[in-house]
């Protein structure tokens, strides 16, 4: 495990990177398929890391407590998929273990997490109704996987866009563990 922090490459007011990723569902998605949602939150995760396994739950609750139609949640797996633990099939075991209520696509090539400057995992990217970036960072203030999240930053930042408030710190960076880069 190699701790790293998000970086602030993918700026506040620019439009989500276009992907069409295959879910664990077996269906295929793109931006356009999260439409008619107010709020679009893209996270980069995987199955092995530590900081994932501790927050994944939070994403889940997060999910379940606001309707389609305010917040969409997208789980992307960028990890190189021969990495220990990773991988397509590795991917499905992970989603039905953690009951996963979003869907979650694997970036086999890599490319997506590079166009959004994703560098870590979880890695969360919040977009407004048009698609532009709103909030990079924390899903919440529990910065080590064996801490109890206190503060639910991600959270208030969606309800923050959805009544039209400003969030006031746009880009906080996220902890965990790298994206595992092939090659």
């Amino acid at each position: 495990m190699v701790k790293t922090e998000s970086s602030n490459t993918l700026k506040t007011g620019q439009p989500a990177p276009q992907f069409s990723l295959r879910g664990i569902d077996g269906n295929t998605y793109s931006l356009e398929n999260f439409s008619e949602s107010k709020t679009l939150v893209v996270v980069f995760i995987c199955n092995h890391c530590p900081y994932v396994k501790a927050r994944i739950d939070d994403l889940v609750h997060l999910q379940s407590k606001f309707l389609t139609g305010d917040l969409t949640i997208i789980g992307i797996n960028s990890n190189d998929p021969n990495y220990e633990n990773e991988g397509f099939d590795n991917m499905i075991k992970f989603g039905r273990e953690y009951k996963l209520n979003f869907p979650y696509l694997i970036d086999g090539s890599q490319t997506v997490a590079k166009s959004y400057g994703a560098v870590c995992t979880p890695d969360p990217f919040l977009f407004d109704d048009k698609r532009r970036l709103v909030y990079h960072g924390r899903i919440n203030d529990a910065i080590d996987p064996q801490m109890s999240p206190k503060i639910p930053i991600l959270e208030d930042n969606v309800k923050r866009v959805i009544s039209g408030d400003v969030i006031e710190k746009d880009f906080f960076p996220s902890i965990g563990c790298s994206i595992k880069w092939i090659g």
